[in-house]
């Protein structure tokens, strides 16, 4: 019996298929050493299965996710970046969605692939890559964040891919990939907001800019006063005392007749839970005073005036009723 031959290539295939979620470039294959007359012969076989023009899936044609938007990438060159709704589905801001894969090219390249969505945005010159490291621009590449690779894809960082989401999504639904980025310890909003006066003019970078300085902006105590006065007028209640001590600690908006206090969020988006928890010691304490606490942020304040007024009115309604009901008949 004749002893099996093993093609020096054969290891680091089964390597590379393994790293790249089970597909594989032309390119990289003959890097290995394989014949252009070898990889013709296992795509006729079905050893090969092509999903794009040079990329393949390695022994069966069905690959996960993971191995479309690798093949995405290598379908684009070298330069490609996973990008848009397709990164955010792999850092896990987003759930995957159907349709085309989003993948970011160089400019001057002209590449288009069935299935793929390519857009052509220029990196910032000082940008590179280097293995798995974070890359980027700025005074701390370790912050401003350009791309990385994740399992071997090649994609862009969690702030550019939110950025490039703003440009697509309704603020609502960019406001929660902002939360969840925040939420899986990706990238917090104080950070997210300062990086954006570094990244480069980009589709979705002014929208984004708008949706956290909504949510980020800290107003003085004389800014508030002046924007929460008139809110309180057109919700047709007295003006309330302001900044109050009652015991310890010191309230925003306070009307005694009624039993009601406001207290404004003056930290900015992110919140710490030793702060939460500094609330919420202040809000028992006024219960048991008898007085009901309202919060507004100055992001209410500011942009939500609406629904800060309906918040006051139905509540000042509900606080005079139960008055009456007290009052000796």
């Amino acid at each position: 019996m004749g002893a099996v031959k093993v093609r020096s290539w054969s290891g680091g295939l089964w390597e590379l298929q393994r790293r790249q979620h089970g597909v594989v470039a032309h390119s990289q294959l003959r890097a290995l050493g394989m014949s252009s007359k070898a990889i013709r012969q296992r795509l006729e076989n079905g050893r090969l299965h092509r999903l794009y023009r040079g990329v393949y899936a390695v022994g069966r044609p069905e690959v996960e996710m993971r191995g479309r938007w690798m093949a995405a990438t290598l379908a684009c060159g070298p330069d490609s970046l996973l990008s848009h709704g397709s990164a955010a589905a792999l850092w896990g801001i987003r759930k995957p969605r159907r349709g085309p894969i989003s993948v970011i090219v160089p400019p001057r390249l002209v590449r288009r692939r069935a299935g793929v969505q390519v857009h052509r945005i220029a990196a910032p010159p000082s940008a590179q890559a280097v293995g798995d490291t974070v890359v980027g621009f700025g005074p701390d590449p370790t912050r401003w964040c350009y791309w990385r690779r994740v399992g071997e894809i090649p994609v862009s960082g969690p702030i550019v891919s939110l950025v490039d989401l703003a440009a697509d999504l309704p603020l609502g639904d960019a406001e929660a990939a902002v939360n969840e980025a925040d939420h899986l310890g990706l990238v917090d909003p104080e950070t997210l907001r300062a990086a954006l006066d570094w990244l480069p003019r980009r589709p979705g970078r002014r929208r984004l800019c708008t949706l956290l300085d909504r949510a980020t902006c800290t107003l003085t105590t004389t800014e508030l006063e002046r924007r929460f006065l008139p809110l309180v007028h057109q919700a047709k209640l007295p003006p309330p005392s302001t900044q109050r001590q009652l015991g310890p600690n010191r309230v925003d908006f306070l009307w005694p007749e009624l039993g009601l206090v406001v207290e404004t969020d003056s930290l900015r988006y992110h919140r710490t839970a030793f702060t939460q928890a500094a609330d919420k010691r202040r809000d028992n304490a006024n219960m048991r005073r008898g007085l009901a606490t309202l919060r507004f942020t100055h992001g209410h304040i500011r942009y939500e005036a609406g629904y800060v007024i309906a918040e006051l009115r139905g509540v000042a309604s509900v606080l005079r009723e139960r008055l009456e009901e007290k009052r000796p008949r």
